[in-house]
């Protein structure tokens, strides 16, 4: 079985600009992605005002990633790719997204994708001919797992594979596919089949060529907004060997749900740390002009600095604590690692924005406008979703349910 060939879509942008250099290549030190990661940023600030204001695709960055082989940086050297850890993934997240939030948000969501496919699919043989392509042709993967009356719940769908003779339809009604339209490929969720309840779900990849996505309205939003999360009418077909072998469950639980929470802290954090060098830039110059000395400015500079460093700590932690094997895990380690990734995303998603609001304190008026170099209008922005996507009250009650679930390990319980 051999997956066709992906003819790039007219949509892709080739906006040249002057030679990068060379793409890392599998075997180099750890320092190679993030070296390769501050290339594509350079690229990726220079368009970042543009593509926030008029809402575009971060094509520049994007064309930018593919030049260093970064789209393909996490699968295996063996592979063809670059072999780049979770940890190298999350710094290159954090480089880029200090530089532009969108495209760092684009290189987050690809590379969650690109976790589940090397996880659960790819000693597939019709995966395995995918993901040779992929690194051939640097892909770039997108997400449907959101649906209309169903809304955020990642581990319901509404809509079915249909199978018919070896291969299958799906239709589905998509209130948002970041990046949908640039796509090379779309990993959706469905119902196993049209008799399946909701949560008995598969994840299938579904080819450009095999898919069909009608516009349902604009992405006109508050922030994140070079995503393009347009919404979507997808009409699909394919054949059964591009349905994940193992259940969504699965997928979401072991690899899905921790890579996505490490990827966008990091993708916050650095764009949080952008937020924080341009009050920390403002205080310095302010400080330097003025006599008075321990001002409010200084307090607030500190304590954006801690916030920081806690926030720094918390993803390094959680970092630690994936790499583990799970075979050495008991159950109740395991509840205790759902929960301390869970409050990962809680905790980064709120602290962020105090570190931008410290921020703009220090900077006042030189932040609120738009055009200055201190501006933190798109910072603050594109952090706001950060609490809304996965809703933190929907992941705090699910915390809750695990706490309840496990065992205090005091002595002294009551």
């Amino acid at each position: 079985m051999t997956a066709p060939e992906i003819t790039p879509g007219a949509q892709r942008d080739d906006t040249t600009h002057a030679p990068l250099s060379p793409a890392p290549v599998a075997g180099q030190p750890t320092g190679a992605i993030d070296e390769a990661a501050h290339r594509v940023a350079r690229i990726a600030a220079q368009f970042a005002d543009t593509v926030d204001q008029y809402a575009r695709f971060p094509a520049e960055a994007i064309n930018a990633m593919r030049e260093q082989r970064l789209l393909g940086a996490m699968i295996p050297a063996q592979l063809g790719g670059l072999g780049a850890s979770l940890a190298d993934i999350a710094s290159a997240c954090r480089i880029i997204g200090q530089a532009c939030s969108s495209a760092g948000m684009v290189f987050a969501m690809h590379q969650i994708q690109i976790a589940c496919v090397i996880e659960h699919a790819n000693g597939e043989a019709w995966h395995s001919v995918f993901v040779e392509q992929l690194v051939e042709h640097q892909w770039l993967l997108a997400s449907a797992t959101s649906e209309d009356e169903v809304g955020g719940n990642l581990r319901r769908s509404r809509c079915a594979i249909e199978a018919h003779e070896g291969g299958f339809t799906l239709h589905k009604l998509t209130p948002t596919i970041s990046y949908g339209a640039y796509a090379d490929a779309i990993l959706v969720t469905a119902r196993r089949d049209p008799a399946a309840p909701p949560t008995e779900q598969v994840l299938v990849t579904l080819l450009k060529a095999g898919t069909t996505l009608t516009r349902r309205g604009a992405w006109d939003t508050f922030g994140m907004r070079g995503t393009c999360s347009e919404g979507f009418i997808l009409a699909a077909q394919g054949q059964l060997e591009q349905v994940f072998p193992v259940p969504f469950a699965q997928i979401a639980e072991q690899t899905m749900v921790p890579t996505s929470h490490i990827l966008w802290a990091a993708l916050w954090a650095g764009i949080a740390h952008d937020a924080f060098q341009r009050a920390h830039r403002y205080f310095r110059k302010q400080e330097q002009s003025e006599a008075a000395g321990n001002t409010p400015a200084g307090r607030r500079i500190a304590d954006a600095l801690a916030l920081m460093q806690a926030i720094e700590g918390r993803i390094a932690g959680v970092l630690r604590l994936h790499s583990q094997p799970r075979k050495e895990r008991s159950w109740s380690a395991s509840m205790a690692d759902a929960a301390e990734i869970n409050t990962l995303k809680t905790f980064v998603s709120t602290t962020v924005l105090q570190v931008v609001h410290h921020a703009m304190m220090i900077c006042g008026m030189a932040a609120y406008k738009n055009g200055t170099p201190f501006t933190l209008s798109r910072h603050l922005r594109d952090l706001y979703s950060a609490p809304l996507m996965i809703n933190n009250d929907r992941i705090e009650a699910n915390t809750a349910s695990l706490m309840l679930a496990q065992r205090p390990t005091s002595q002294d319980r009551d």
